[in-house]
């Protein structure tokens, strides 16, 4: 099964009882520890989770976050100087004007975005070729890094295109679909692994908890054996991942001084009002600068101060926000608010290695006072005179979710808020039950502790939502298929994509087009079911974008993933409009490459472009030869597309010989001609070495036999055609007599005695090469109206498949085509005096062995006649008998 095929990969992966001492929850481990993929170690969760962290957007006013643990004092004062624009300032800012030449020269585009991304359809492709179903999870991380290094691309665009410019919001959207589309693929990589994992595991070998189990014992083995609370867990990395990526675009500059005191400027106020020179406000300020000084007084602090409060506040969220706790201490502790960044600590799970006994002290872990710290962290959350972030800020902590999602504006927040506080939720609730701590038990809220939450109850409760914004995301399309991922719903999400296809799907971008694609081909890898018709449909609408924009080299692999009868309808709609021969030969050797069926898709291409404006099978006018069309010109050329493999000509054989009885039929003998010398004159050695070479011993097919025949039918009848022109043109043009005036002078006789003699001597060539046409073109018709073995466009082989469609248009040319050939040799012969001859052409017709009278109707028998009248007369005059024989006396 594809579950054991991945085995290998899978057993490199680290165990879940190994990762899970540093299980990736707030309650478990500092949130900030996803780390870059280079510097992971084997034993580390975020191997396995794909949470790492990624090199930030460049955009106006970014900056870095990633380099802040190691700055040391001088550097955070830079940081924090209020001289700086932004709180954080990439230091290298070399990247935003690296690659200026190549964001120009793309910037000039109509749609730049599209221009720079046009790589990444080839891109994705190479990159599924360079993979197996045992390496699919490092594919899935090489979809996320085409992505990551695109979206820095499109950054340096928006970075130097003008605001405003229909283009800027081009490429603008361009930008955000492929973050998106990038941090999917993350999401992907992060659930699947896990689940694939869990698939190859027995769960049920972690229900045992020892009596003595620490809080930190009993979490690890509840992520051990409970896959909700553990996906849940890597859903809210996932969130963080992606916070932590936009930090640099946090939008408010925070500008406040790094110094060991805060509130410095309510500290310098109180000392000025100390002094007795002091002239200034007199409006009440807090008299104490204790934490607790402006909830305890109920009095305020300097406006600057408050200020600074809003600002520090607000950004210690989005650190949280970004699972960057350690970074939000490390920030209060250089603002001076060493206490805060105490608050923040509290979380940590209580464990002590010593209580089961050891040969060493080792040191204790984590709050034994957890739960007083958490329930105090909820009520400040509830406490209304606290700023709205500060109350998140503890809200977040705590999981109280109800003072957490006022401050979640997006779609990403409002998620991130309901997964944290149900993983918050379901850890709390195995702790209280395995963890006997009788004492706690009444603190927090019973609703909280209560909650039965599941991934499917929190998008139903984002449906809920009052906000504009989260209810508008929510219908976005990759936000849609972030949901169905997370709840692992893959029938789900084959019918949203069903509607979006329904709907109009000729508004779905290409680059998701080609997301919905690879979803597709890594839930097949995975041996995954997904809606068969729904899939057929991506693909389908995939190819026909590839083909539209001329990604020629891609398509045949994507095709080759459709049913194989469709594949080879889709590929031949393709090839209709290749007309190079070049290109032609490229593109079927793409499809050899493939695996496609390329002989039944050269014959389909052709079929399709033979079967096109099929008009009526007849004369279409009385017109000797109508001249070739555009229309005509696509069956002739089409023909080269069975000329390719030597294999095929067999095919070739057949489907030249259709389209040449359709202009046959139209009297197009140009154009037919034009066909039958698209096919190589080896042909049919070719189809019988062909034959030979499989070792076959019985005669050819009766098809192939068949179309043979026909096919030396037609060059009968083209060859006979063509001499008669020939013939004609020649009989046309015969020498003329040179004529005397009454009254010539002797040198006017002179002069006509050479134009005579030169008369008679032209005469004798155009006579001679007229009797040599004429014996030429009259065997030439022979060879038609008296075609051996059955007659001309006789099958003579009646064990073939039936064709009533090939049998109706051979009868059909039979009665067009004989009777006017039978016309042309009445007048080659009575034209050149062969009026005997003419004669024995109604023995010909009436004979029972050609039976040559059935294709001629009631007015050619009556036409035939009347010619055969003036052939008579003819004798008659030459004292001959009607038939040509001598009068006896």
């Amino acid at each position: 099964s594809v579950l054991t095929s991945l085995d290998d990969t899978i057993g490199n992966m680290t165990p879940k009882s190994q990762f899970l001492s540093r299980t990736p929850n707030s309650l478990l481990h500092q949130p900030g520890t996803a780390l870059h993929r280079s510097s992971m170690k084997p034993s580390d969760m975020s191997a396995i989770l794909g949470t790492g962290g990624k090199s930030p957007l460049i955009l106006p006013n970014s900056g870095l976050f990633g380099s802040l643990s190691m700055l040391d004092e001088s550097s955070w004062t830079m940081a924090l100087s209020p001289q700086q624009r932004g709180m954080f300032v990439n230091a290298d800012m070399s990247n935003l004007t690296e690659d200026v030449t190549m964001s120009a020269v793309l910037l000039r585009e109509d749609d730049p975005g599209e221009a720079a991304t046009m790589s990444m359809y080839s891109d994705f492709l190479h990159s599924f070729l360079k993979h197996t179903s045992t390496t699919i999870f490092d594919l899935v991380d090489e979809y996320e890094n085409i992505c990551n290094s695109q979206v820095n691309i499109l950054g340096k665009i928006v970075y130097r295109a003008t605001p405003g410019q229909q283009k800027f919001s081009k490429t603008a959207s361009v930008l955000w679909l492929l973050k998106q589309e990038m941090v999917t693929w993350r999401l992907l990589s992060s659930l699947y692994r896990d689940r694939i994992q869990s698939a190859l595991e027995d769960e049920t070998a972690f229900d045992i908890t020892a009596l003595t189990a620490s809080e930190k014992t009993t979490v690890d083995n509840l992520f051990q054996k409970d896959s909700l609370v553990r996906q849940s867990q890597l859903v809210v990395d996932w969130l963080e991942s992606i916070a932590k990526d936009e930090i640099g675009d946090f939008s408010d500059n925070i500008e406040f001084y790094a110094k060991t005191v805060y509130w410095d400027n309510t500290l310098h106020a109180l000392k000025q009002r100390q002094s007795s020179t002091y002239m200034g406000s007199s409006r009440p300020l807090v008299t104490e600068l204790d934490p607790d000084a402006p909830i305890r007084q109920k009095l305020p602090l300097d406006d600057l101060d408050q200020e600074d409060d809003a600002r520090l506040l607000k950004y210690l969220f989005t650190l949280i926000r970004a699972g960057m706790t350690d970074e939000a201490q490390r920030l209060c502790k250089r603002c001076g608010q060493a206490w805060r960044a105490a608050t923040l600590e509290g979380w940590k799970l209580y464990h002590d290695p010593n209580i089961n006994g050891g040969k060493e002290l080792e040191p204790v872990e984590g709050n034994p006072y957890r739960c007083i710290w958490k329930i105090s962290c909820w009520r400040m959350a509830e406490e209304e005179q606290f700023n709205r972030y500060e109350r998140a800020i503890y809200a977040a902590l705590s999981g109280n979710l109800k003072q957490l999602l006022p401050v979640c504006d997006t779609w990403e927040d409002t998620v991130w808020a309901y997964f944290r506080v149900m993983v918050d939720t379901l850890v709390e609730q195995e702790i209280r039950t395995s963890v006997v701590t009788a004492e706690e038990m009444e603190d927090l809220p019973r609703d909280y502790l209560e909650t039965n939450w599941t991934s499917e109850k929190v998008f139903e409760e984002l449906q809920a939502t009052d906000k504009r914004r989260v209810i508008e995301e929510n219908q976005e399309h990759y936000h849609v298929i972030q949901k169905f991922i997370i709840l692992g719903d893959v029938d789900g999400l084959m019918e949203e994509v069903s509607r979006w296809l329904s709907k109009d799907r000729s508004v779905l971008p290409g680059h998701l087009l080609r997301f919905m694609t690879h979803l597709i081909l890594f839930f097949r890898t995975l041996g995954m079911q997904t809606k068969e018709e729904v899939s057929v449909e991506v693909l389908k609408t995939y190819i026909q974008r590839l083909v539209s924009e001329k990604h020629t080299d891609l398509i045949a692999f994507y095709v080759s993933h459709l049913p194989p009868e469709l594949a080879v309808a889709q590929y031949a709609l393709f090839l209709e409009d290749v007309t190079e021969s070049d290109q032609r030969h490229h593109c079927l050797e793409l499809a050899k490459e493939a695996g496609l069926d390329v002989a039944t898709i050269t014959k389909t291409v052709v079929e399709n472009i033979r079967k096109k404006d099929a008009g009526e099978f007849s004369h279409h006018d009385h017109v000797l030869d109508t001249g070739t069309t555009e229309a005509d010109q696509l069956k002739i050329d089409v023909i080269d597309w069975l000329v390719f493999d030597p294999a095929q000509r067999a095919e070739a054989l057949k489907q030249s010989n259709a389209i040449m009885r359709k202009f046959l039929a139209s009297k197009k003998h140009e154009a037919a001609k034009d066909v039958f010398v698209k096919i190589p004159q080896d042909s049919i050695a070719e189809i019988y070495n062909q034959w030979e070479e499989q070792g076959m011993d019985t005669p050819l097919p009766a098809e192939d036999d068949n179309a043979i025949r026909e096919h030396l039918c037609i060059r009968a009848y083209l060859e006979a055609h063509e001499t008669f022109n020939e013939w004609f043109k020649h009989m046309n043009s015969a020498p003329q007599k040179p004529s005397l005036l009454p009254q010539a002078s002797f040198t006017e006789k002179v002069a006509h005695e050479h134009k005579e003699k030169k008369y008679e001597m032209d005469y004798g060539i155009w006579k001679g090469l007229l009797d040599a046409l004429t014996a030429d073109v009259k065997e030439k018709m022979y060879n038609v109206l008296l075609f051996v073995d059955g007659g001309w466009m006789v099958d003579v082989r009646e064990d073939a498949e039936e064709d009533p469609e090939r049998a109706h248009q051979m009868s059909l040319l039979r009665k067009l085509c004989l009777p006017m050939m039978c016309f042309l040799l009445h007048t080659v012969l009575h034209s050149t005096g062969q009026h005997q001859e003419c004669l024995r052409l109604a023995d010909m017709v009436a004979s029972e062995r050609h039976k040559l009278y059935t294709v001629f109707s009631k007015e050619e028998l009556q036409k035939l006649l009347q010619k055969l009248r003036e052939s008579s007369l003819i004798l008659l005059d030459q004292d001959l008998d009607p038939l040509g024989y001598e009068i006896q006396s």
